[in-house]
């Protein structure tokens, strides 16, 4: 009686069977080439059990090398963006800049707004036309210094323990603050999304704050230039279609964005 190569589920071929390294090394391949793959797909062209194909995905997601989904897997872009604030602030300027005048033209007079923190906020601060009255609720100085000379917008400064990286409060105070307000549009800085893995964050405590902000207003405009669409972070905020609307760059591809539209997603560029 043949043995059963070291590590294989129930159901695995006994004859010329892939030893794990092998079969995960073509998943990956699969993956590079198409993008996505398909748990039964797996199954039938490596000639392995549907118990072994889970396992593999499964370790493949926990070393990072994919991103899990039901039925499969997707390709895991990591997030590009810089991990200090004023590495952010001179990243991707043009971009931002775009996004910020697309997202200024869905402000309607006397709103409520929170505007996040953010590079890509704070160029919205700066593109918020001369005319425009309103409230504004931000945890960022540097959003609320922006702000404060204009003459129509009347500016609430949420405060708490200031994280440097980010330069946005966090903690309790802040969380406290929020929850006992409601507003007309929410315009969320963006550090990933992801159709399928959602909205996620770079940093713990500022991600605590941002899951709170996506239940705090009747419209949610995630600020994304191109370089965050389709990528991941560390720490989850909530699914891709919690945004109302998403605001990126005129000359993302219209592929790249069909993920977004197809789960009612407002794509404004």
């Amino acid at each position: 009686m043949g043995s059963r190569a070291s590590g294989d589920g129930p159901g695995e071929r006994a004859g010329g069977a892939l030893l794990k390294g092998e079969r995960q090394q073509r998943i990956l391949a699969q993956l590079a080439a198409t993008g996505r793959i398909v748990a039964t797909d797996v199954q039938h062209d490596l000639g392995v059990s549907a118990y072994t194909v889970r396992r593999d995905l499964d370790e493949l997601a926990e070393a990072g090398r994919l991103q899990r989904v039901h039925g499969g897997a997707l390709a895991v872009a990591r997030s590009p963006v810089a991990v200090t604030y004023e590495g952010r602030r001179t990243q991707e300027v043009r971009g931002k800049r775009e996004v910020a005048r697309a997202a200024a033209g869905l402000l309607a007079g006397g709103e409520v707004v929170i505007l996040d923190g953010g590079s890509t906020a704070l160029a919205l601060a700066h593109e918020i036309p001369q005319d425009f009255t309103g409230t504004v609720v931000t945890h960022s100085p540097p959003v609320a210094t922006a702000l404060g000379g204009h003459s129509g917008i009347e500016v609430i400064v949420v405060g708490g323990t200031l994280d440097r990286r980010a330069m946005v409060a966090t903690g309790a105070q802040t969380l406290d603050a929020y929850a006992r307000l409601t507003a007309d549009v929410l315009f969320l800085g963006v550090w990933s999304v992801h159709a399928e893995h959602g909205i996620s964050e770079g940093y713990h405590e500022e991600a605590e704050v941002r899951r709170l902000l996506l239940g705090r207003a009747d419209r949610v405009v995630g600020l994304a230039s191109a370089d965050k669409l389709g990528t991941v972070a560390p720490f989850h905020i909530g699914p891709a279609a919690a945004l109302t609307h998403l605001v990126t760059e005129r000359a993302v591809d219209d592929g790249v964005l069909a993920p977004f539209t197809e789960i009612g997603i407002q794509v404004v560029r």
